[in-house]
């Protein structure tokens, strides 16, 4: 009963909140029995092996795919399609090369509102339009096509195409995959201030392990190889589960962290909890420190 209350409570409190969900495509299970809550204003750094499902579930959190079973609530309420409480920002910049860099960050704006308020309140989506290009150092770039931008320049974009529907979370599947280091480190530093500033949920997921550790404030490793000792690691059955859940540090701090021993131990730790095909920790063996995480085993796995 008191570990009842305390999901109850946990359900209630959690911006984003999964008890048991699967996913499958016909008989193969691409995630299994995901447990997590998410609290507002968090940022989730979601890592994992190639193929373990971290796409699959973002496009579960935004909408685009519904959960096979389990429960799976935003904001206490069962997920709907996509909609604008949900923002997300992709590899390939999500920009259309046939409008102007203010008309990109603009369009969602204008896409949902009525012809008329659209009409009516045109000077105001323009200024506010403007006024978070100036946030991210592009206002003198309004006028500029996509093609003419820099990929950093681009992402900044697209960001903030993102941030001015002011969406209660914000998704983010491998950003700053395409930018050489220097631009990426540069987009890491620039994402933590407007995530500082805004206050957002942010769901990030990379492959790149540093820069998961740099910027979130919870690290979520999303993984195939895990054993309960009765069901085969190939299998189509068998799916990924998160096998670490860590907290760390809410604060945005310097790249220097990144050479520190301690950040250097975490990525090695997770590179062998999640990434390792030959270290299957056990189900009732995950390394959930953070506070909110929680597992939910059925009777032959709890042993």
């Amino acid at each position: 009963m008191e570990e009842k209350t305390s999901l109850r409570a946990l359900r209630e409190s959690a911006s984003l909140y999964l008890e048991n969900v699967r996913k499958c495509y016909g008989p193969k299970v691409i995630l299994k029995d995901i447990d997590l809550a998410v609290k507002k204003g968090e940022f989730c750094s979601l890592v994992g092996p190639s193929g373990c499902g971290k796409s699959t579930l973002l496009r579960l959190i935004l909408g685009q795919e519904y959960v096979t079973s389990g429960t799976f609530l935003i904001g206490g309420k069962p997920v709907g399609p996509p909609d604008t409480t949900r923002g997300i920002v992709y590899q390939r910049y999500s920009l259309f090369p046939h409008l102007t860099v203010l008309q990109n960050v603009v369009l969602g704006l204008n896409l949902s509102s009525g012809l008329i308020d659209r009409f009516r309140m045109k000077k105001q989506f323009h200024d506010e339009a403007m006024r978070f290009l100036e946030e991210v150092e592009l206002a003198d770039h309004s006028h500029k096509y996509p093609h003419e931008l820099s990929g950093g320049m681009q992402q900044r974009v697209a960001i903030s195409q993102a941030l001015i529907m002011k969406p209660e979370l914000l998704l983010m599947d491998e950003p700053f995959g395409a930018l050489d280091p220097g631009t990426r480190e540069h987009m890491q530093i620039f994402l933590l201030g407007m995530w500082e500033k805004y206050k957002m949920t942010v769901f990030f997921v990379t492959h790149d392990l540093e820069e998961a550790v740099f910027l979130g404030t919870r690290i979520l490793v999303l993984s195939q190889y895990w054993s309960d000792g009765k069901t085969d690691v190939d299998g189509p059955g068998h799916g990924a589960r998160i096998v670490s859940d860590y907290p760390l540090a809410r604060r945005a701090t310097s790249t220097a962290v990144k050479k520190s021993a301690d950040f250097g131990e975490l990525i090695q730790k997770i590179r062998h909890d999640g990434f390792d095909p030959e270290y299957l920790q056990h189900v009732t063996e995950f390394d959930l420190r953070h506070p909110d995480s929680f597992r939910t085993l059925d009777e032959s796995e709890a042993g």
